[in-house]
């Protein structure tokens, strides 16, 4: 198993989910870890589990949709640290609805921090990633590469970070620095507890398919061998793999199989209001 001892990484949206295991994970693997994210308080708990690893641990306060707190927050890595190696740009959220129901906030929310807040984010800590030859995650999903009716607004911002990551990829060829695309499929987070406002909500239920989840520590550990591979895209979990394909290569079919189950919903829904 590969290690990044003496080597310095900043994962964003480092408080829950995929960007707490993978902050986990690189400190088993020897990094000192800066954490950043909205909530102080869940990245002191991530903190204290890294020191208990026996390695450094950095919680910064940061909101990806504000660049100036971006660009402050890239400062306290150097002046702390001295150094980047590897930057995983993971902090994101979903907005839910179907087209009708999406107002024009919705989609700029969407936008500044998906889309607009991970290529910040890339853009600030590039200068010092070339000085290290280092490495970039960009955590996208499957649904940058399949579309799903009722998601419209996340799909397109999920399309997108796979184009940053794409021209990122072209743009770095020569420079030393990897550019890595992550495609998850269903992983355990929190992301099913946040609104459209990007509140979380804890008591909401978790409507994706369990069986179909993999833990976090799980998908952290493909996501830092995809990032040690230095990668262009890395697509996991099975499903998920199953999911791209279709999507890249048979979009006529994904088409067919997402137009019948949304005609069959309708049905169920129309006979069950109909007998009630």
């Amino acid at each position: 198993m590969a290690r990044f001892d003496g080597h310095v990484a900043w994962v964003t949206g480092a408080g829950s989910g995929i960007g707490r295991s993978v902050a986990l994970e690189l400190a088993r693997r020897g990094a000192d870890v800066v954490l950043s994210g909205r909530r102080q308080a869940k990245l002191d708990e991530v903190a204290d589990e890294i020191v208990a690893l026996g390695r450094k641990a950095y919680a910064i306060r940061c909101d990806v949709s504000d660049e100036e707190s971006v660009i402050e927050t890239v400062q306290q890595i150097i002046e702390t640290t001295a150094r980047l190696d590897i930057c995983v740009a993971n902090a994101g959220f979903s907005v839910a609805g179907k087209f009708e129901a999406l107002t024009a906030d919705d989609w700029r929310r969407q936008f500044d921090v998906n889309v607009v807040g991970l290529a910040i984010t890339v853009k600030h800590a590039l200068p010092y990633l070339r000085e290290t030859r280092g490495r970039i995650a960009l955590v996208g999903s499957v649904s940058g590469l399949i579309a799903t009716p009722g998601m419209g607004a996340y799909t397109a911002s999920k399309y997108a970070v796979r184009a940053i990551g794409q021209t990122l990829s072209i743009e770095l060829h020569g420079s030393g620095v990897s550019c890595t695309n992550i495609y998850p499929g269903f992983v355990e987070s929190e992301i099913a507890q946040v609104d459209n406002q990007g509140v979380h909500h804890p008591g909401r239920k978790d409507r994706r398919p369990k069986k179909l989840m993999w833990t976090g520590e799980r998908a952290a550990r493909s996501i830092v061998n995809a990032l040690v591979a230095r990668r262009r895209d890395h697509v996991f979990t099975g499903h998920g793999k199953v999911g791209a394909f279709i999507g890249q290569h048979m979009p006529s079919v994904a088409h067919f199989v997402l137009t019948r189950s949304g005609a069959k919903k309708r049905a169920k829904k129309t006979i069950k209001s109909g007998t009630s």
